[in-house]
This record gives structure tokens, C-alpha cells and sequence, in this order.
């Protein structure tokens, strides 16, 4: 049996552990360690859930995820019902500033405005993909922070990087451009991929981060 078709199995029997996920409409390929998922979900939730539970499962490099959102009877909604509905949750949520704002067209929700922090972005987005009739979701939330030193800003990250029991800093480069990280090098697993995208957002200045770790196992 090939590498892929293992992975292929792999994949299903997470997809069909994971509870948040109905996989009986999901369709797994891969190639090279690349892995598409193709079909239909019930919420938007559950299309990101799906994409998770794929980058969890060892061997997969990177993650196409082609899912669906169909919503199921008559749980299609009006635009301007589900933006109340994001909005309201926007509000109701502590950790998302007043400033973030949504639109919704043909049932794709935007998410706009300006936020200090990237997990106030990242909370703003599980939120709003929350949201019954939510079909897409995209987030241009800005980051309205100011440039920090970038000589101080690397050394931030890299301490850190050495902090963290989760991230093997001797395999990550890290450089900076006007609040502008990128991360350079090998990880062991995406768990490591996302923990050590997860420090850099958290140094204080930083408005990007570029992704250009590579997975190997």
C-alpha cells in the first residue's frame, strides 16, 4: 500500500473519530503528502474543524481544504439576519474590541475594522464562523499596532521560541521587517507549525506573519 493511501486512511478514521465533524459527505485524496478535502458540511464551524482534525494526522504537509458549507431544510438566511446575529456575538464576546466590524453578502461573511492583538482576530473568526447560515468566511481585520525595534523584535521572538517546550527553536529562523515576521525553517508537526506561529503573533508590534515553515516527519 502507498504512503498516500495510508494517509487516505488515516485521514478518514480521524475524520470519522472527530465528533464535530459529520464525515459521511467528505472526500479525502492526497498527493506527495497534500491532502484535499472535497464535499459538503453542515456550518462553516465544521468546514474549519475538518481542516484541523486533517493537519492532526501524521505524514500531511499541507491541507486544501474544498469543502462546502450546505445548509440543511430551510436554515438558509436572510444577509442581513446572520450579520445581526455575528454582530450580536461580536458584542456579547469580551475578547473582541468594539472595533471590529462584519458584512455579509450572498452569505459569505467579512470581517473588517482594526483589532491590537492577533488573538482578538483569531477570536473575532470563531465567532463569527459560529453563526447559523454562515456559508465563507474572511477576515480583514487590520492590526493597528505600532513598529517596534526590529532588532528587538527578533530577539523577543527567538527568547521566546526558546521558552516554548512545544517549538524546537534550533530549527526556526526568525526575521523582521517593519512589525513584519517571518519564520523560516523545519517543525516536527503542525501543532508545532501553529504553536510557534501562535508566539510570534504575541510579541507585541507585530501587524504579519509569514508562514514559510515546512513540515517534516
Amino acid at each position: 500500500m502507498s504512503w498516500d493511501s495510508d494517509l487516505v486512511d488515516g485521514l478518514n478514521d480521524e475524520l470519522f473519530w472527530d465528533p464535530k465533524v459529520d464525515n459521511v459527505a467528505i472526500a479525502v485524496s492526497a498527493k506527495a503528502g497534500t491532502v484535499t478535502l472535497r464535499g459538503t458540511v453542515g456550518s462553516l464551524r465544521e468546514k474549519r474543524e475538518a481542516k484541523k482534525a486533517a493537519q492532526r494526522v501524521f505524514g500531511v504537509l499541507e491541507v486544501d481544504n474544498q469543502l462546502q458549507v450546505r445548509l440543511m431544510g430551510d436554515r438558509g438566511r436572510a444577509d442581513a439576519d446572520i450579520r445581526g446575529d455575528v454582530l450580536q456575538a461580536l458584542m456579547l464576546d469580551g475578547l473582541v474590541p468594539r472595533t471590529v466590524d462584519a458584512k455579509v453578502s450572498d452569505g459569505v461573511v467579512t470581517l473588517t475594522g482594526t483589532v491590537d492583538w492577533q488573538y482578538q482576530r483569531d477570536e473575532a473568526e470563531f465567532v463569527a464562523s459560529n453563526i447559523v447560515g454562515a456559508l465563507d468566511l474572511f477576515d480583514e481585520i487590520e492590526i493597528n499596532n505600532p513598529k517596534p525595534n526590529a532588532g528587538d523584535l527578533q530577539e523577543s521572538i527567538k527568547k521566546a521560541f526558546k521558552r516554548n517546550a512545544a517549538v524546537d527553536a534550533e530549527g526556526l529562523q526568525v526575521s523582521t521587517d517593519n512589525g513584519i515576521v517571518t519564520i523560516k525553517g523545519t517543525v516536527g508537526s503542525w501543532t508545532e507549525r501553529d504553536e510557534a506561529n501562535a508566539v510570534a503573533w504575541s510579541a507585541p508590534g507585530v501587524t504579519a506573519v509569514r508562514d514559510d515553515m515546512t513540515v517534516t516527519y
